[in-house]
Order: structure tokens, then C-alpha cells, then sequence
């Protein structure tokens, strides 16, 4: 188990997101459409991870599908941009559904998914929620399983130009929840990803550290992304 992405909702349309990372010296593309879910997106990718800016393209279709993210962008963006979630790759992604639900977390069960590019090719994948009414509580990670292994699915982004070679300099090596209860939200996710609590309410996982502070009345989300250097 590791990081996959991390999500951040905004109003802002995926071409113009793009420009401005550019514009920042960084290399961000348009990602494409979920054509089912009435959003699309823009990525910039690291060597371990990527960021994903996540907007409603057709609010139509966005208002009346059930999935689970696009309901938590909905909710969210009504107070403006900002980090909503996570997202965390596993390999057989049915165990591990049937592993937490073994744990007590009432799933959404194995979705399939998908997404156009903006060039017309179609990306596949498979995801897993815990079931959580969306709310101002911190939403647990979701996960995925991509359809070909990472390796063949970064060769392809290098060849397309969405990995660059400036892109593998950086990675994200911290992720940052405010929440109420530090102590519990460690401890519950812990539960939830099989792994040890470090000693400053943090869970490492093998590409980046999820780390728990306290925040003053704010909603339990998302608030910071620490991206580095690679050695």
C-alpha cells in the first residue's frame, strides 16, 4: 500500500490550472474526463505520486450521480478550493476489500472506472471507498488499482510528455490532516490501513507520511501536501 494521489477540489477548469503550474515552473497536464461523474481534471505527476486538481465539468450529471468523490466535491467546493483527500494504490484490491470489511468498515464494494484523455484514449482502473455520509468530518482515503502495472503506466507517461524528467526530481512526502482528535483519527486509520502509529500521530507508508495535528474549530480535511527534492 502506498500513496497514489492526492486530490485538490477547485472551480478552476483543468486548461487553465495546467497554465498556471506552468507558469510556476512546474509541468501539469490536462487529464481528462469522467464521463460518467460530469468532472474532469488536471495532474501533475511526481516521481512517486500526483497531484490531482478535481472540477465539475457538466454539474447536470455531477448532481445526480452516486459516487462517492464527486458528492465530496460537490460538498466542499461550496466553500471554496482546497485539498480534499487522498488516494491509496493496493494490489488485489477484492482481499483488500473483504480485509476491512472483516475489520467492520461497510464499503462501497469494488467500482469500475474509467476516464478519457484529452488526446481520446481511454485510462481503466478499479476503486474502493469506506462507506461515510459526507460531512465535515475527515473523509477516510479512497483506493485503486490500476488496470496495467505502474511501470508499463509510467512509460506511457513519459512517452506522452505528462512525466517529465524535471517531474521525477519531486515527490510528495507528506500529507497534513487538521482534525479535532489527532489521537483517534491516527488510530482509526491505522485500523483501516493495517499499519503502526508512529510516535508523533503520523502513519508512514513506504512513499509518504500521513501526519495528524490539531486544528481550531476548521473542518476536518486535507491542509497541506509537502513536495521535495529528489536525492
Amino acid at each position: 500500500m502506498k500513496l497514489d494521489h492526492v486530490v485538490y477540489f477547485t472551480n478552476t477548469e483543468p486548461v487553465n490550472i495546467a497554465a498556471e503550474q506552468q507558469m510556476s515552473g512546474r509541468h501539469a497536464v490536462v487529464g481528462g474526463r469522467h464521463e460518467k461523474w460530469g468532472t474532469h481534471n488536471a495532474l501533475l505527476y511526481t516521481k512517486n505520486a500526483y497531484i490531482e486538481w478535481l472540477s465539475v465539468e457538466k454539474m447536470e450529471i455531477a448532481q445526480q450521480v452516486d459516487h462517492p468523490l464527486t458528492k465530496l466535491l460537490l460538498h466542499d467546493i461550496e466553500q471554496g478550493d482546497g485539498w480534499g483527500t487522498i488516494c491509496l494504490s493496493v494490489d488485489g484490491i477484492e482481499k483488500f476489500n473483504e480485509e476491512i470489511e472483516i475489520k467492520g468498515f461497510h464499503t462501497s464494494g469494488v467500482l469500475d472506472a474509467g476516464r478519457r484523455t484529452a488526446d481520446g484514449q481511454l485510462r481503466k482502473w478499479k476503486m474502493l471507498f469506506v462507506d461515510q455520509p459526507v460531512s465535515n468530518e475527515l473523509p477516510y482515503p479512497f483506493f485503486i488499482e490500476w488496470e496495467e502495472p505502474e511501470e508499463t503506466r509510467f512509460t506511457k507517461l513519459r512517452v506522452d510528455g505528462t512525466l517529465t524528467s524535471d517531474n521525477e526530481q519531486l515527490e510528495i512526502t507528506e500529507c497534513t490532516f487538521s482534525v479535532d482528535d489527532p489521537l483517534r483519527a491516527t488510530a482509526d486509520w491505522a485500523i483501516l490501513l493495517s499499519q503502526k502509529v508512529g510516535d508523533a500521530n503520523n502513519i508512514v507508508l513506504p512513499n509518504v507520511v500521513l501526519k495528524f495535528v490539531s486544528h481550531n474549530g476548521e473542518n476536518d480535511r486535507l491542509t497541506d501536501v509537502v513536495i521535495g527534492q529528489t536525492d
